[in-house]
């Protein structure tokens, strides 16, 4: 098959799933390995963007999704009457941010890092599609483990959890006395 019927037939492909596809699924529709897959892939990407077009492929977590540009999406709602995206609050925020780096957490893992109730903020997640049940932990009551989802991954343009940013040493000592300091005076009132 020649490259520029391989083009199309994997534009084809990401068009009509619209959910990210993995590269060994691709590779079989196409009959070539996944390595010249992955490189047509990034080849295409390279051109969408230089092309300037309204939509991309994007790379999350080894699989490959065809979806909007982000600066389209003003242009879109006028014509799909679609609300405006969900507004992470900072207890949103927070609450993401603990599931993301220690997941799969519990909600009680969650609301003791916290020190507040997090029923609400986890079930926001889930409703956004940022947080979804991974499993239960083999503990008494089995309660339900969270993780981030791959609209989590889009949301935040990265391809994987690897790429978050990794804090250092100094910092989480920083904010381990900071949350140490705040019981204390929570304990004092």
């Amino acid at each position: 098959m020649e490259i520029k019927k391989v083009e199309a037939v994997i534009e084809a492909i990401l068009f009509t799933m619209g959910d990210a596809v993995e590269v060994d699924r691709i590779a079989a529709a196409v009959e070539h390995d996944e390595e010249t897959v992955r490189n047509i892939i990034r080849n295409m990407m390279v051109k969408y963007k230089e092309e300037d077009r309204g939509i991309q492929i994007v790379e999350i977590d080894g699989a490959f999704q065809m979806c909007t540009k982000a600066e389209m999406y003003d242009s879109i709602i006028q014509v799909a009457h679609v609300p405006k995206k969900h507004v992470l609050t900072d207890v949103l925020l927070e609450t993401l941010s603990i599931i993301a780096y220690k997941q799969p957490v519990t909600k009680m893992e969650i609301e003791a890092i916290r020190g507040v109730k997090s029923d609400h903020s986890v079930n926001k997640l889930i409703e956004y599609q940022l947080v979804c049940e991974v499993g239960r932990l083999d503990a008494p009551g089995r309660p339900l483990l969270f993780g981030t989802t791959e609209e989590f991954l889009r949301n935040f343009g990265i391809k994987s959890l690897e790429e978050l940013p990794v804090l250092n040493e100094e910092k989480k000592e920083d904010f381990k006395q900071e949350a140490e300091e705040e019981i204390q005076l929570s304990l004092d009132l």
